[in-house]
């Protein structure tokens, strides 16, 4: 079984969630929003370790919580940076050194399942990158300033997610020879060296929360789910 590490995004301000607490700390149901994607990884045997990515602000509390829930597999919870690539940079630099497989997701996303976990790394394992995605429901339209420009072909549009998959290495060099530009996800620097990540089947309950309006339907998800 290769060694694969886990590193966990919860350095983000938050501030689209207009909450006074920091997003990690947020309830959903009775548990911290952070605290389900720890389960997750925590519980899945072939997750060897997990770098939890705090801020300046939020890095005392987040530790406290995880005192009290702090599985064996959290090696280490380190300072993230200004940009989303700035804080996975710091835990790339951070890793085990018996690390194979990296994977990257975002705490704000509480309902990934080891079935997922395992799917996404399967794929990693044959194409050196993977991620999680669900095709697009909605029409999107290309916008400029008040007009349509012109309708997206939906059936080739696929909405990303996390967990995001990478052999250590390729995203390694990823991150040295790209990751000073400003980019949305991991996989795009990846693919600005010419691979081609994997896309895996997530899930439609796999959403990142935002806003007030998805702590509504996290909620929802927790209580079907029974993990409040």
């Amino acid at each position: 079984m290769k060694f694969a590490s886990a590193i966990v995004l919860a350095a983000g301000k938050g501030q689209r969630l207009k909450s006074r607490v920091s997003k990690p700390l947020v309830k959903v149901g009775t548990k911290p929003l952070l605290a389900y994607s720890l389960k997750a990884f925590a519980q899945n045997p072939r997750v060897h370790e997990i770098i939890v990515v705090v801020n300046q602000s939020n890095a005392r509390a987040v530790s406290a919580m995880l005192k009290n829930f702090r599985p064996a597999k959290i090696k280490k919870i380190i300072l993230g940076g200004k940009r989303r690539q700035d804080s996975v940079s710091n835990g790339l630099k951070a890793l085990d050194a018996k690390a194979e497989l990296v994977i990257i997701h975002d705490g704000a996303r509480p309902f990934i399942t080891n079935e997922m976990i395992d799917r996404t790394m399967r794929e990693a394992f044959e194409a050196g990158a993977a991620i999680a995605a669900v095709p697009v429901k909605a029409t999107i339209k290309e916008v400029s300033g008040d007009y349509v420009r012109k309708t997206l072909e939906r059936s080739s549009l696929w909405e990303i997610q996390t967990p995001q998959i990478f052999k250590r290495n390729l995203i390694q060099q990823a991150y040295e020879r790209f990751g000073k530009t400003d980019v949305t996800d991991d996989a795009m620097l990846v693919e600005r060296m010419g691979v081609k990540p994997r896309v895996v089947f997530g899930s439609y309950t796999n959403i990142k929360v935002t806003t007030p309006e998805d702590l509504i339907i996290a909620e929802a998800i927790a209580k079907k789910w029974k993990t409040v």
